[in-house]
């Protein structure tokens, strides 16, 4: 079954001990992976760029968002230190060549492109310098600009890449998560895909992992009451843990195939304990024919079924039978 990337992204809102809480609540969750996201304001932003949903009571331009939530290099030293100590792997989105650069320092173990980015050329194509993997969501893009990125990237990073099917909307209602997309992009792309979420619900993540998914991504609120504007498209700690263990219980059902017969045949006792045996209704004498007339059914299954007395209907007794015995197929001549 896939690694579980648990995105924090901005979750955090610039509390650098908020963001270390996310990593301990992840790790004993059990997800393979934390992310976040790393804005350079300077390098990617502008102070004419606006909320896509007003949200801050603080910041008056998304400029001014991504300058007081940012963290220094040493910040994100101790993050990542922090997330190798608690066993996950550390991921961060960059939005720039310089955020790139920060990460690259830090040694990640590979990268993930947002929808935003796929035509960020210059950042992609630093990113696939590394030689680490990349992991490119889709949310944005129709399948011309797929194909284009997919192009590039088997250019840049042959067989270290693959896609997200992801949909902007936080959160995702049913009718968009797009679980279809999974399997036309693998048709299309000859690549693995994983699906990032928005949902705030575990079941498009568990639905795609049983459909093959290589990687599914979700979002983290430590609570409902949370601020910020990803919080009704995430999971609580305990949708997460559930989430995990669902994924777990797939993978065991994955690894263990069940042949019927053999199970069957272990259920024989069972199989008796349950079924019903053929009771005769009255004292049958020798000679008498079997017929269903004079039989009910009851449990446990001692004797015929009603299948095997269908089968054996019009033979005669070779002895005789009293009134609430089980009738054997040794009572037939």
């Amino acid at each position: 079954m896939p690694p579980v990337i648990a995105e924090v992204g901005l979750g955090h809102d610039g509390s650098l001990g908020l963001a270390h809480a996310y990593i301990d609540v992840i790790a004993r969750c059990g997800a393979d992976a934390v992310k976040f996201q790393t804005h350079i304001a300077a390098e990617e932003s502008s102070v004419h760029e606006t909320f896509r949903v007003e949200f801050s009571r603080q910041d008056r331009t998304r400029w001014d968002y991504w300058q007081r939530t940012a963290f220094t290099p040493e910040q994100w030293a101790g993050l990542k230190g922090h997330a190798d100590d608690a066993g996950l792997l550390f991921l961060s989105s960059p939005f720039s060549v310089a955020a790139v650069d920060l990460l690259e320092r830090l040694e990640i173990p590979a990268w993930k492109v947002a929808s935003g980015e796929v035509n960020s050329l210059s950042m992609i194509e630093r990113m696939a310098k590394t030689g680490r993997p990349l992991f490119v969501s889709t949310g944005m893009s129709d399948y011309e600009e797929i194909g284009r990125m997919v192009d590039l990237l088997r250019s840049l990073a042959p067989d270290r890449f693959l896609l997200m099917q992801c949909t902007t909307a936080y959160p995702s209602p049913p009718d968009a998560i797009g679980l279809n997309v999974i399997d036309e992009l693998r048709r299309r792309f000859c690549c693995p895909v994983g699906l990032s979420d928005h949902s705030g619900t575990i079941y498009p993540a568990l639905i795609a992992a049983a459909r093959g998914a290589a990687v599914v991504e979700v979002h983290v609120t430590l609570s409902r009451d949370m601020f910020g504007p990803d919080v009704k498209a995430s999971l609580t700690p305990d949708d997460l843990a559930r989430l995990v263990e669902g994924l777990r219980w797939l993978r065991a059902m994955d690894k263990a195939p069940v042949d019927k017969d053999v199970a069957a045949a272990a259920m024989a006792p069972l199989r008796n304990l349950f079924g019903k045996g053929a009771m005769a209704i009255r004292d049958l004498e020798v000679g008498e024919v079997l017929s269903l007339a004079d039989i009910h059914f009851r449990k446990p299954k001692f004797g015929l079924d009603e299948r095997q007395v269908r089968a054996l209907a019009g033979r005669r007794f070779r002895c005789a039978v009293a009134k609430g015995t089980f009738i054997k197929a040794d009572d037939l001549a």
